[in-house]
């Protein structure tokens, strides 16, 4: 069956928290938050982040879907400078991995960005999500920074200019 995306829907709370949750448990080293940090938030903020994420032009979340099962999220915002859209919270179930997903939900973004330019972090060592992304058209700023959840790991900043 073939992979679908779609953007998330108001509704949506209880499926966004479930994934987000499993993404977090899945690969800590990805995301500047943390599992237990993201497992206490109140049902408010799920419910808040999914209807901002559902519609609009400075806040997104798609999720992947095979058949039924839901197999991938990605995040997209536009950046308080305003000069560019920051992809962020990008995960596929381990399942589904090296099925197309994660291009999948990098396509989503880059659309919604509308030909604005879209940039991310990527952990160092992360080699399957920077080779993705160098697949997308990403490359390397040559900035840096230490992740916001494990200072002791690097983040490398990659850009696809947009058009």
């Amino acid at each position: 069956m073939p992979i679908t995306v779609r953007r998330i829907q108001p509704d949506d709370v209880d499926l966004l928290r479930r994934v987000r949750l499993a993404a977090l448990r899945d690969t800590p080293d990805a995301f500047a938050k943390t599992h237990a940090e993201e497992s206490v938030y109140p049902d408010e903020f799920w419910d808040g982040r999914a209807r901002s994420n559902a519609s609009g032009p400075e806040h997104t979340t798609f999720f992947a879907f095979d058949g039924g099962d839901c197999v991938g999220l990605v995040g997209g915002h536009q950046a308080l400078d305003g000069d560019h859209v920051d992809l962020v919270s990008m995960w596929t179930d381990p399942a589904a991995r090296g099925r197309g997903v994660g291009a999948a939900l990098v396509a989503a973004v880059l659309e919604w960005a509308d030909g604005r330019t879209v940039e991310l972090w990527v952990t160092h060592g992360n080699d399957g999500a920077k080779r993705l992304y160098e697949r997308c058209g990403f490359v390397e700023t040559g900035a840096h920074q230490a992740l916001p959840s494990d200072p002791c790991k690097d983040e490398i900043r990659m850009r696809r200019t947009g058009g």
